[in-house]
């Protein structure tokens, strides 16, 4: 970029300065059809090929007031031709090596700058610019559709510069807007940073949701169990310290078929689940008489309505919470299992008693379908299968 010198006009500095840009460090590099113009005369590009550009043609179109310009910087980076017809890149200033220790001291040496209005120019920010520092490149930050992003990338001459700077007072603020001005290796940490929260963010977003479409999946599910599953609850009360659920297993041995015994030892009550009707396995087990456990006097009730269908759920609710466990402990207990409140089961001795073979029970409402599986990146919207609700037996 061309320093500014008195006898220089505001056209002749601006034509400089985009000139220089031009066969600059950043441009030339990327420039393809300045690098062919390059390879046809040893480097020499004609004014009147330069005057193609339309920024410079902008500018002016006046050949003359290029070379003045040219001729009246002191960045020594061009050279004119004794005809003053074309100009090259002085030799003595080839390009810079493009490798990683160049790119590194380039970003050392680069200012971010974010406030500016979306409908600046840059011409009104190179003025504004103008005698705050040795800048080589000012890139306006462009989004897809071309349009300015409000913020502006600075490189300077030298590090030093850059830091010079930052340092200022009169970069804070644009036609009234508070400006962002920071190093470009502190922008890069700030966007890293903004990246590593959103991740986050959207990741625990995207958990929130799949939980919450889980819950609505198995509360779908419940209530189709609820729905389905009626008569096959059986209450119990009654001294039953010496009680284990083994005893009703034994009980109802050839009765009826117990997919839970929701029961802790020591406790004075309890409830059955039966794979069927309840009351027709409590009947085949009472024969004409009473039934007891162990000698014991127990209370029998069939559970109807509203309080079926709550014991129901919690038994339901049981079973997952038990699945769950055994699937953390990688599968402790499958081979005998454990309830609550019962010893480990020794398997099914007889047809009437359900062994825990660490299989999930198959109630009669279930399907075949299998739970649809988890999404990878975003939570799609479409309905899927219903998501089976875990069960295990506690049998035995």
């Amino acid at each position: 970029m061309a320093e500014k010198q008195e006898e220089m006009s505001p056209v002749e500095m601006k034509v400089a300065r985009q000139v220089e840009y031009y066969f600059g460090d950043h441009n030339l590099p990327r420039d393809k059809f300045l690098k062919e113009q390059l390879q046809l005369d040893d480097g020499w590009v004609t004014l009147e090929t330069m005057l193609k550009f339309n920024r410079l043609k902008s500018i002016t179109a006046d050949s003359s007031i290029i070379v003045a310009a040219l001729q009246k910087s002191k960045t020594g980076l061009l050279e004119l031709s004794e005809d003053k017809t074309k100009i090259r890149r002085s030799p003595e200033k080839p390009l810079p090596e493009l490798n990683d220790e160049y790119k590194d001291a380039v970003k050392h040496r680069s200012v971010y700058m974010k406030g500016f209005p979306l409908e600046t120019t840059l011409d009104e920010i190179q003025e504004w610019l103008n005698e705050k520092g040795n800048m080589e490149n000012i890139q306006m930050r462009r989004n897809l559709q071309r349009q300015f992003k409000g913020s502006v990338f600075i490189c300077f001459n030298t590090e030093e510069s850059s830091k010079q700077f930052l340092a200022r007072s009169d970069i804070k603020s644009f036609k009234d807007n508070e400006m962002l001005v920071l190093s470009r290796e502190d922008y890069h940490a700030k966007k890293a940073e903004e990246r590593k929260h959103y991740k986050a963010e959207t990741k625990a977003k995207a958990k929130q949701e799949k939980e919450h479409k889980q819950k609505q999946v198995e509360e779908k599910e419940m209530g189709l169990l609820l729905d389905e599953q009626t008569g096959c609850l059986l209450k119990f009360s009654g001294e039953l310290e010496d009680v284990s659920r083994e005893d009703f297993h034994e009980l109802f041995s050839g009765h009826g078929k117990i997919k839970w015994v929701d029961f802790t030892r020591g406790a004075k009550e309890g409830t059955l689940l039966f794979d069927g009707s309840a009351k027709e396995a409590f009947e085949k087990a009472k024969g004409d008489g009473e039934l007891k456990v162990k000698d014991n006097t127990v209370t029998w009730r069939l559970l109807e309505g509203d309080e079926e269908k709550e014991e129901l759920k919690k038994i339901i609710e049981a079973q997952q919470e038990s699945y769950s466990r055994s699937k953390v402990k990688g599968g402790r207990g499958r081979s005998g299992g454990r309830g609550r409140g019962g010893r480990r089961g020794r398997g099914g001795r007889d047809q009437g008693r359900t062994g825990y073979q660490g299989k999930k029970t198959k109630f009669d409402s279930d399907d075949d379908e299998e739970a649809p599986a988890a999404p990878k990146r975003e939570l799609e919207d479409a309905d899927g299968p219903a998501a089976k609700v875990a069960k295990t037996e506690n049998g035995s």
